[in-house]
């Protein structure tokens, strides 16, 4: 790793000690005051030099200790100083590459690279910090390596020796051995923007989210409660929970902003955060499920809101907020953009048609098959917006009046398939079909179908998803279409350089 990084590193350990300080003489600031007079405040400055030494020197100790290595198979990383742990994270299970450039990484040009792999907890490899431009080009090699292409071989270079000839029958010399040529390293795949968040939308879409009624509410009942209660020191509860909806509101600016999408033949690139910079790569057919909200405060303008699940990121909630959000605020076009990056073709003539009927149809609008009359007696709000519709390609479901959730999941990415049913609904004669994905914030569910209806569903779904399992991409996707390997070195080394890598197959954005 770059030498900077024990710096950037040992910094927590200090903020980490002084804020535990904080909290511990919080509530007797004025008697702590009074005991640091003299040399006791020496003594105090003493202690914390000596913490923050403590801490930068174990980051130096623990970044010497730090190794990783990339084979055409995986990435090994070692790691630790008391307790050595080996790492190895299989390229051909790779569901994500990000580049994330926090604050003070950012001021010096230097990243993180994070490699999310199908997984449980701590299944994600971190790579911190590499210079920027390292940064860069290994995700290029990381992502060309998980497709499938393999390294160019290293050939020897065999200079021309003008003007000199071997005598018939002589002794060849004994040369010293040939150079090699190095490899040529892959080169970073071109790119198509496809949309953008301005700033403007973000703020007012911020605004209108359910936190800022809520915020409002907590602001009401803390100034109620020091009128009712006439004094200001009874409305201090609430300071806590006030503190979080504002956390909450600056995390969805602060990820959101500067939100960018491209197209490439390595797959989603998404790029967002302000005060974080975050580089995401999800290579094809990585994405597991994809959902679009949007709360009735969103409703007049037509905003929503895109997520995915992909394995890997659900095993960490802060990587979950910020890397399964392919959209935080799309109109409808680009909600519909943002779904056909994900799946190209729905498997329908008028794939359109289908989105608007799942995005604001009732009953059976758009070919769905809708809950029941009776299932009003169970949901008299929202019945006549459940409904699900088979495709070709995928599952599509929709729910909510007021909250409304459309879910698209690939048929070959399901992964097992349920019933439930209530006591109630067993007696209506209605049960929910469930479809279960990879965790994330994506959770299929078509509510209070008919029993009958739901079991026929259940039966033609599994076998659709075996189906599309037997034909689906491999894992390493370059193959799919018979790409070879990149092409050896080239002997005279006048020979300009190996080309890039290949593109992938045209997807539907690329149309």
């Amino acid at each position: 790793m770059h030498p900077v990084t024990p710096a950037l590193k040992g910094w927590k350990v200090l903020v980490a000690v002084l804020a535990v300080a904080w909290f511990q003489v919080g509530e007797n600031l004025d008697q702590a005051i009074d005991l640091l007079q003299g040399r006791a405040f020496l003594v105090l400055i003493g202690v914390i030099v000596l913490i923050a030494l403590i801490g930068f020197g174990y980051s130096a100790i623990a970044w010497r200790m730090t190794r990783f290595a990339v084979t055409d198979e995986a990435v090994h990383l070692r790691t630790g100083i008391l307790f050595r742990q080996q790492r190895q994270a299989r390229l051909d299970r790779l569901q994500a590459v990000d580049v994330v450039q926090p604050l003070l990484a950012r001021l010096v040009g230097l990243a993180e690279l994070r490699l999310e792999v199908a997984g449980g907890a701590g299944s994600a490899v971190s790579l911190a910090f590499l210079r920027e431009s390292e940064a860069e080009a290994l995700r290029a090699e990381l992502l060309a390596l998980a497709a499938g292409l393999r390294r160019p071989v290293a050939a020897p270079v065999t200079p021309a020796s003008p003007g000199i000839e071997q005598a018939p029958g002589a002794e060849p010399d004994v040369a010293a051995p040939a150079p090699v040529a190095p490899p040529q390293p892959f080169e970073v795949a071109p790119e198509r923007q496809v949309y953008e968040l301005p700033m403007g939308r973000l703020v007012m879409a911020t605004l209108r989210s359910g936190t800022v009624p809520m915020l409002l509410l907590v602001v009401a009942g803390a100034v109620a409660t020091a009128i009712a209660a006439q004094d200001l020191g009874a409305a201090f509860f609430l300071v806590a929970p006030l503190f979080g909806l504002v956390t909450f509101l600056w995390s969805r600016i602060n990820q959101g902003a500067n939100f960018r999408a491209a197209i490439s033949p390595d797959g989603i690139r998404l790029r967002h955060g302000l005060t974080e910079a975050r580089a995401q790569t999800v290579p094809p057919g990585r994405v597991q499920a994809i959902r679009l909200r949007q709360g009735p405060l969103w409703r007049g303008p037509d905003w929503w809101r895109v997520e995915i699940n992909v394995a890997g990121y659900a095993s960490d909630t802060e990587r979950e907020e910020r890397g399964t959000v392919l959209h935080p605020v799309a109109t409808r076009g680009e909600a519909m953009t943002a779904l056909w990056l994900v799946l190209p073709d729905l498997g329908v003539d008028d794939p359109t048609a289908l989105v608007e009927a799942a995005m604001s149809g009732w009953d059976d609008d758009g070919g769905f098959t809708p809950a029941p009359r009776r299932a009003r007696w169970v949901d008299p709000v929202g019945w006549r917006r459940h409904g699900a519709r088979v495709t070709q390609r995928a599952l599509v479901t929709r729910s909510g009046r007021f909250w409304r959730s459309i879910d698209v999941v690939p048929h070959e990415r399901t992964q097992s398939l349920g019933l439930a049913q209530g006591p109630i609904q067993r007696r209506l004669g209605l049960a929910s079909f469930v479809l279960h994905s990879t965790p994330g914030p994506v959770s299929p569910r078509v509510r209070h179908l008919d029993g009958r209806v739901a079991a026929a569903l259940l039966d033609e779904q599994a076998e659709r998803a075996r189906s599309a399992r037997a034909t689906a991409t491999p894992e390493q996707w370059m193959r799919a279409v018979g790409v070879p390997a990149a092409p050896a070195v080239p002997r005279d080394p006048e020979t300009p350089a190996a080309p890039a890598v290949p593109a992938a197959p045209v997807t539907g954005a690329d149309a």
